[in-house]
C-alpha cells in the first residue's frame, strides 16, 4: 500500500460545547490534542497531514497544511468538505481522516488501516465503526455531494455497503473520544 500517496486529515474545528471549549489546544497527558493527532497520522504512515481548524485557530507546527473552516459552526461535514476541496488540488490518491479528540489512537492502528486493501476503509472498535477512515480519491466527489451537518462521511459509507472494508484496531488503540474534559 505504501505506493499510494496518502494525506492525513485531522478534523479539529469544533467549539467543544460539551467539553467546555475547543478541543484542539487542550493539553492531554502533556501534549495538545491537535499535535497528538497530527503526529499519530504521520507516524502511522501518512505522507502529509492537513489540520482543519475553526473555533480555535493557532499554530500547529507538525501539520503540513492548515485550513481554517469559516463555517465550523454548521457541523463536522463542513470541515470534511473543506479538507476534501483542498485535496482535490493535490496529487493525493487517498486521505486518512480522524478526529482531534481521540487521544488513544496509535500510529500502529493508523498503519494497520493504511495497509488494508480497499478504497473505503473504516477502523472499528468492538465491531463499531469509528476513525480513522480512509477514502480514495474516486469517492471524494460523491462524498462531497452527501455531506451535511455532523454526520461526516457516515451516510456515504453506509450507502457504500460491502465496498467498505472494516478493520478492527481495538487491540492496538483506544477508540474513546473526549466528549468531556477528564476530571
Amino acid at each position: 500500500m505504501s505506493e499510494l500517496k496518502t494525506y492525513g486529515v485531522v478534523l479539529a474545528a469544533g467549539a467543544g460545547v460539551r467539553f467546555g471549549g475547543p478541543k484542539a489546544p487542550y493539553v492531554y497527558n502533556g501534549k495538545r490534542l491537535i499535535d497528538r493527532a497530527v503526529m499519530t497520522l504521520k507516524e502511522g504512515g501518512c505522507d502529509q497531514v492537513i489540520a482543519v481548524l475553526g473555533a480555535w485557530v493557532g499554530e500547529v507546527p507538525l501539520a503540513d497544511v492548515i485550513v481554517v473552516n469559516p463555517d465550523w459552526s454548521e457541523g463536522l461535514s463542513t470541515s470534511l468538505a473543506i479538507a476534501l476541496k483542498e485535496l482535490f488540488n493535490s496529487s493525493v490518491d487517498r486521505c486518512c481522516i480522524t478526529l482531534v479528540d481521540m487521544p488513544g489512537l496509535t500510529p500502529i492502528a493508523v498503519a494497520r488501516v493504511l495497509n488494508t486493501e480497499g478504497e473505503l476503509i473504516q477502523a472499528t472498535y468492538a465491531g463499531k465503526p469509528s476513525h480513522p477512515v480512509v477514502i480514495a480519491r474516486d469517492h471524494w466527489a460523491p462524498l462531497l455531494a452527501q455531506l451535511e451537518g455532523d454526520s461526516g462521511a457516515r451516510k456515504y459509507l453506509i450507502s457504500q455497503g460491502a465496498k467498505v472494508v472494516n478493520i478492527a484496531i481495538d487491540d492496538v488503540a483506544d477508540g474513546k473520544d473526549l466528549d468531556f474534559q477528564p476530571t
